[in-house]
């Protein structure tokens, strides 16, 4: 079992910054991948960024130079950033966050979702 944390929304203008963090802690399974996914109202989960094992990264679009995911590892505890620039409405959601585990199962641990508003 992997609990996962994630926290960091708020409210800001167009053109603006925040940070999402997102603590995983499992004692016995590796977390293989952490990702950020958003949801906006009326829409599906899209993927936004992740990271591997290998720090290899990806990002959606329309995030892409404006958004950076990263990853810090201690042991049974790993924690994710979502550093979010340039801020626009369109980034408007709810954020969660997604801890992939490889052994001794392909598993997906979801946070609970933390807001982000984006309005002038």
């Amino acid at each position: 079992q992997v609990n996962v944390v994630d926290f960091g929304g708020g409210s800001v203008q167009p053109g603006g910054s925040l940070r999402l963090s997102c603590e995983a802690i499992g004692s016995q399974l590796s977390v293989d991948t952490m990702a950020w996914y958003r949801q906006a109202p009326g829409k599906q989960r899209d993927l936004v960024a992740r990271i591997t094992s290998d720090d290899t990264t990806d990002y959606a679009d329309s995030v892409k130079g404006r958004f950076t995911i990263s990853i810090s590892r201690d042991h049974a505890k790993n924690t994710a950033h979502l550093q979010m620039n340039s801020l626009k409405p369109e980034d408007t959601a709810v954020y969660y966050c997604a801890a992939t585990t490889l052994l001794p199962l392909y598993s997906v641990y979801w946070g609970r979702g933390t807001q982000v508003t984006v309005s002038s």
